[in-house]
């Protein structure tokens, strides 16, 4: 007897399955372009490093009311309810009950003479069954259920992470349409000065009807391509309002003294970034709970083929008459032992590993594109941040440039020594210079965002 409780107690002792080793993933030590090793530190509200105190209320009120995120939030919860409910699984189910009952025997079948036929029952009884893991079946799930916890809570993260940044973002385009706006407010004020000094050549017989035909279309084309712009913002502006559960949000124009160019140079990031950042995106992280989760649950499978054992007990009293219930003599008990053995299943458990496993290899190869794909988005958004921001140099030359020309070319039509054809080439290269600074400021705030995103929430420079 003593021999077989120490063969039970070793029994208890085993856990099957494979226990959890992180995968080995090659990645370099900084990133394309890093040079240096720094260290970096998140930043938790990095949205907050571009200084807008606007921007900071829209992503509040989007963390506040965004369905999205409150779905997350409930999936947290259920994920909390399961991990719960696994736990349990180590404690016995206690159950309590009482009935009565009446009941008649049939004549016909001879009772006893002492016995009556019809007789009443009272019974109050406590009950308990209690699987015993002996093969951590119960262990390998309890800890699939925290690991899928877990990943519930990145998984949240996640979306927090990428609600911030489309909120950034969307911002960034609505205050970059503002920006185009007033340059197109600014040409069609040119344009029609300029139809207005065709047509005062034409009356003095200085210009061709033609010329004010040119600046008429010019500018008509002018205010189409304002039109056009106008709608892309209020489009904008509704989805800022989805994204923030304010679907009668209205954001007024910035003033030319506070439009994009006002919003400070996003943040450089530190010099060598190093690819350990990475480890804290929350879709990797996930991704890793998921791969937990998926490799524990073979345990789970496996813990099948063996033996399982369980223990059960009742207590209680049992009368014919209520009062005398809890009187002496009224009590019964009983205590069972079972033991359950697989003989033939036709493969079913078997097949049931080879599924974990299957499932196992699945959440591997998406634990390692998680961080392939987070490499190369971080090192996307560097080479993109950069190359915007050494080429504003080179816009804003242009752009110089391109008024330069538009000035000369005016002052050379109204003194007759060019046709209005060259006006009109320079006036559309000027406002083609102005537009493309915009967006390559614009440009510069969204590879901004991404580089944060891409390394799971921003950085802050070492003390």
């Amino acid at each position: 007897m003593k021999r077989l409780a120490l063969l039970l107690f070793a029994a208890g002792c085993t856990t099957v399955g494979p226990d959890y080793e992180r995968p080995a993933v090659a990645l370099p030590a900084v990133y394309a372009g890093a040079e240096a090793q720094q260290a970096a530190r998140p930043a938790a509200e990095w949205w907050r490093s571009f200084g807008d105190a606007q921007l900071d209320e829209l992503v509040a009120a989007a963390r506040a009311a965004n369905s999205d995120l409150r779905l997350a939030a409930a999936r947290v919860q259920e994920a909390e309810g399961l991990a719960r409910e696994a736990g349990a699984a180590f404690y016995p189910e206690v159950l309590a009950g009482a009935g009565a009952s009446r009941s008649r025997v049939s004549t016909r079948t001879a009772p006893p003479a002492a016995a009556p036929l019809e007789r009443t029952q009272y019974q109050a009884l406590a009950s308990t069954s209690f699987e015993l893991d002996f093969w951590g079946r119960y262990a390998r799930t309890a800890e699939a259920a925290r690991a899928n916890l877990l990943g519930a809570r990145y998984a949240h993260a996640v979306v927090e992470l990428t609600l911030a940044g489309a909120v950034a973002q969307g911002y960034f385009a609505l205050r970059a349409l503002d920006a185009q706006l007033a340059v197109l407010d600014e040409t069609l004020r040119l344009r029609d000065e300029s139809l207005a000094i065709a047509r005062a050549r034409l009356q003095s017989g200085l210009a061709a009807e033609l010329d004010v035909y040119q600046a008429q279309a010019a500018l008509a084309e002018a205010q189409v391509q304002r039109r056009e712009t106008a709608r892309g913002r209020a489009l904008v502006e509704r989805q800022l309002g989805a994204l923030t559960g304010r679907l009668d949000l209205r954001l007024e124009a910035r003033s030319p003294g506070r439009d994009l160019f006002a919003l400070p140079v996003p943040p450089a990031p530190p010099a060598g970034l190093p690819s350990a950042l990475l480890e804290r995106r929350p879709d990797i992280l996930a991704a890793e709970q998921q791969l937990i989760a998926a490799n524990a649950l073979i345990g789970t499978a496996r813990a099948a083929l063996f033996p399982s054992i369980s223990l059960t007990g009742a207590l209680g009293a049992q009368s014919a008459q209520l009062s005398e219930l809890l009187a002496s003599g009224a009590g019964i008990w009983s205590v069972g032992f079972g033991l359950t053995l697989p003989i033939f299943d036709a493969g079913r458990r078997s097949a049931r590993v080879e599924q974990a496993e299957a499932r196992r290899a699945q959440a591997l190869a998406a634990y390692q594109r998680s961080i392939e794909s987070g490499f190369r988005e971080v090192s996307d958004a560097l080479v993109s941040l950069d190359e915007t921001a050494a080429s504003e140099a080179d816009v804003r030359a242009r752009l110089e440039a391109a008024r330069g020309a538009l000035e000369l070319s005016t002052l050379r039509y109204q003194s007759g020594y060019s046709p209005y054809l060259e006006v009109l080439d320079a006036q559309r290269t000027a406002n083609d210079a102005e537009l493309a600074l915009v967006r390559n400021r614009q440009a510069r705030l969204a590879f901004s965002v991404d580089l944060m995103k891409a390394l799971g929430g921003g950085w802050r420079e070492p003390d």
